[in-house]
């Protein structure tokens, strides 16, 4: 088994296990030989006005797309995976799915073949007025050509009835599940046994980016589309969180992070997973259930007085 290096190097060359390249996305692509890479993961800016964000219209975000995707295409190989995990752009009231763009454009490329359109489901986040509270993302999984690396086995969770048998035919007695556990499913969180909740403030994994997506997350896709070794590539590293999950499942890693403070979080935890001392919540904990008959989930007597009137 190979050794991580001690510290994470921030200058891209072959050979490299990790690098966490610091400046513009499309510098590091630049830089990329073709057909190089066998993953790609990312969350980019939504352009819906963040701290670290120029940009405010879904017009932006569609711009800053039609340059960059036909980069990420080309280094990727023949056989490699593109995720692209994204949201909703909200302008007064009026929602854009952001997945519709980027599909739109990748449909452009022949090569690119769309596998799954993946809905992330969470329970927590900010509470709308006027519309139904957002509580789910979206991750489009392409694949460039045909063939392509699906290792469900490495990311299978825990039957629902592992007792089930089947009632009839030649294996009636037998149990029917596998024993490996179930597929995942195209919905993550909603109807599984196990869950993915999304980064929030008391979150395990929690850091100064606003916007961080869990490592259990980025983990259930490398294990299943990458191999141990593979080139995982993240344009937009944020916090760190892919490479956090590319170090854990022994895959080499390159991203870029534009700003200076959330590149140099994501050497701090790129450093700790190389290391064996990083935070994260497991796909397969289950999900807390609080008891019932508590102060936090009996209902308040005012409430009931109040419905009344």
């Amino acid at each position: 088994m190979k050794r991580w290096p001690s510290t994470i190097s921030t200058r891209w060359r072959r050979g490299n296990r990790c690098t966490l390249f610091r400046g513009d996305c499309s510098e590091l692509l630049g830089k990329l030989p073709p057909n190089s890479v066998d993953l790609v993961l990312t969350s980019p800016p939504y352009c819906i006005g963040k701290a670290y964000e120029n940009k405010t219209q879904a017009s932006d975000f569609e711009t800053d797309h039609e340059a960059i995707i036909p980069e990420i295409i080309r280094a990727v190989r023949v056989g490699g995976s593109v995720c692209w995990q994204v949201g909703y752009h909200v302008t007064n009231g009026v929602v854009t799915p952001l997945d519709f763009i980027v599909y739109e454009i990748m449909s452009r490329f022949p090569e690119m073949r769309l596998r799954n359109r993946i809905m992330w489901t969470f329970g927590h986040g900010l509470h709308a007025a006027e519309r139904f509270s957002g509580r789910h993302e979206t991750l489009l999984w392409f694949t460039k050509g045909e063939r392509y690396e699906f290792n469900l086995d490495d990311v299978r969770v825990a039957q629902k009835y592992p007792g089930k048998k089947h009632y009839k035919g030649e294996k009636k007695g037998a149990y029917s599940g596998n024993p490996l556990g179930k597929n995942p499913s195209d919905v993550w969180q909603g109807c599984d046994v196990w869950d993915i909740p999304n980064v929030k403030a008391k979150h395990v994994e929690k850091t100064d980016h606003p916007c961080q997506f869990p490592v259990g997350f980025a983990l259930r896709a490398i294990k299943a589309l990458t191999k141990p070794d593979d080139l995982v590539l993240d344009p937009f590293v944020g916090s760190g969180t892919t490479a956090v999950a590319a170090i854990l499942a022994r895959r080499r890693f390159v991203g870029a992070e534009i700003l200076a403070k959330f590149h140099k979080i994501a050497i701090v935890r790129a450093e700790a997973a190389a290391r064996g001392h990083i935070r994260f919540r497991p796909a397969e904990l289950p999900v807390y259930v609080p008891p019932k008959n508590t102060t936090l989930t009996v209902r308040p007597r005012t409430w009931n007085e109040s419905k009344k009137s």
